[in-house]
C-alpha cells in the first residue's frame, strides 16, 4: 500500500499537507513551495507554483494544480467553503490566517504523517545506513588530521568539504566543532578559537543521502589531557553504553533515558547532563519519538534514534558520545561504527 493510500485510510476529512518533509515523505517530492491534499477515499492533489510543474507532473498518481507563487493564498481560494485538515504543529499562525480567508473550515490536526514516519522502512534504514556510513569514513579521516594550531571554524570547514568528496549529498546540519572551554556547550557554534593541546572537541556531524540524515558525534582528545577529563569522558562512555543497553522496542522513552543517567547521577554529575538522551532522526534530524525525562513515547522496532549523552562543565569543558541505532525487538542495531575509544589526536 502507497504511503498515500495508507494515510487517506486514517483520515476522516481531507487533510492538507504543508510541511516540506510530510509532503516530502509521502510523494517524494521535494519543494520549498507546495502543499499536497489527501483525500479519504485516496485521491491526492499537488498544488504548487511553475517552478516546480515539471517535477511535480513526473510523480504518478497524484493530479497536479499549479497555483500562483503564494501557495497558501491559492489554496485559500481553491478550497473555499471545504471542511480540510490542516497540520496545526507544522504552520505559522499568518500561514493559517491566509488558508482561512477564503472561508475554508479548518480542522486542526496533529502528528498524522508523522506517526508513519517514526517506523522506518527499508529503503528508509538503507540512505541512513549509507549516510552513517559516510560519517564514519569522515571521523577516520579526521582521526588523522591535525587539530592543534587550527580554529575550530577551519576544521568545521574540512568536516564539511570532506563530506562532500567522499559522496554526501549534502549536510544533515552545520557541524558542532566545541574545543576546550567552549566543549561545556551543547550546541557550540564553530568560532575562531584556535584548538590547543590538553583540551578535549566535541565533533557533532551528519549528513545527508537521498534526503535522509545520519548524526553522529564524538569526542577527541588533543595530546595529553588531565585526569579530569580523561574521567569525564569514561563517565559519558559508561552512559553511552548504559543508554544503549536500555534500548528496545517496548521501552519508553522515560526509561532508556533514565538508565542513561544512573552513573553520572551516581558520580554526582547529574546537573551537568541537561540534554536528552537522543532523538528520531530521518528526514529531518530531529523527529519522533524522543529519549527525554518528559518523553510520552514508547519505542517500537525500525524506530531510528540516537543515543547521545553528555556531560558539560563551566571552565572545564564538555565530552559527548552518539551513536544512531535502529530500534530491535530484543536490542537495537547500531549504525554508527567509528571507534568510541578516547583517541588521542595531535
Amino acid at each position: 500500500m502507497s504511503r498515500i493510500a495508507r494515510l487517506a485510510d486514517s483520515l476522516d476529512e481531507p487533510l492538507l499537507v504543508t510541511d516540506r518533509a510530510n509532503v516530502q515523505y509521502l510523494l517524494g517530492f521535494q519543494s520549498s513551495n507546495c502543499a499536497v491534499l489527501v483525500d479519504p477515499d485516496g485521491t491526492s492533489t499537488l498544488y504548487t507554483d511553475f517552478r516546480y510543474l515539471e517535477s511535480a507532473r513526473a510523480i504518478a498518481g497524484v493530479e497536479v494544480v499549479q497555483t500562483r507563487r503564494d501557495v497558501a493564498a491559492g489554496l485559500s481560494e481553491l478550497l473555499a467553503g471545504r471542511r480540510i485538515g490542516f497540520e496545526a504543529s507544522r504552520i505559522s499562525y499568518a500561514h493559517w490566517q491566509t488558508l482561512a480567508a477564503g472561508g475554508a473550515d479548518l480542522v486542526p490536526t496533529r502528528g498524522l504523517v508523522e506517526a508513519f514516519r517514526l517506523v522506518k522502512d527499508d529503503g528508509e534504514i538503507d540512505a541512513i545506513r549509507r549516510a552513517a556510513s559516510i560519517s564514519d569514513d569522515v571521523y577516520a579521516a579526521l582521526a588523522e588530521e591535525r587539530f592543534t594550531g587550527r580554529t575550530e571554524r577551519e576544521l568545521a570547514w574540512w568536516i564539511e568539504r570532506t563530506f562532500r568528496e567522499l559522496g554526501a549529498d549534502g549536510l544533515a546540519f552545520a557541524p558542532i566543532v566545541a574545543s576546550g572551554l567552549n566543549g561545556a556547550s551543547p550546541h557550540a557554534h564553530p568560532g575562531d578559537t584556535v584548538i590547543d593541546e590538553g583540551v578535549l572537541v566535541t565533533i557533532d556531524m551528519g549528513c545527508t543521502i537521498d534526503a535522509y540524515c545520519s548524526d553522529c558525534t564524538r569526542t577527541f582528545a588533543v595530546g595529553e589531557v588531565s585526569e579530569q577529563l580523561v574521567g569525564l569522558y569514561a563517565l559519558v562512555a559508561q552512559a553511552q553504553l548504559d543508554g544503549l543497553a536500555a534500548v528496545r522496542a517496548g521501552e519508553t522513552g522515560v526509561d532508556v533515558d533514565a538508565a542513561s543517567r544512573t552513573a553520572i547521577a551516581a558520580a554526582g554529575m547529574a546537573d551537568y547532563y541537561g540534554h536528552g538522551l537522543g532523538h528520531g532522526l530521518g528526514l529531518e534530524v530531529h523527529e519522533a519519538p524522543v529519549l527525554r525525562p518528559e518523553s510520552t513515547d514508547v519505542l517500537a522496532p525500525r524506530n531510528l534514534v540516537t543515543i547521545e549523552p553528555g556531560l558539560y562543565l563551566p571552565g572545564v569543558g564538555g565530552c559527548r558520545i552518539e551513536d544512531l541505532v535502529v530500534i530491535t525487538e530484543t536490542g537495537c542495531e547500531i549504525l554508527t561504527s567509528f571507534t568510541k575509544d578516547m583517541l588521542v589526536v595531535g
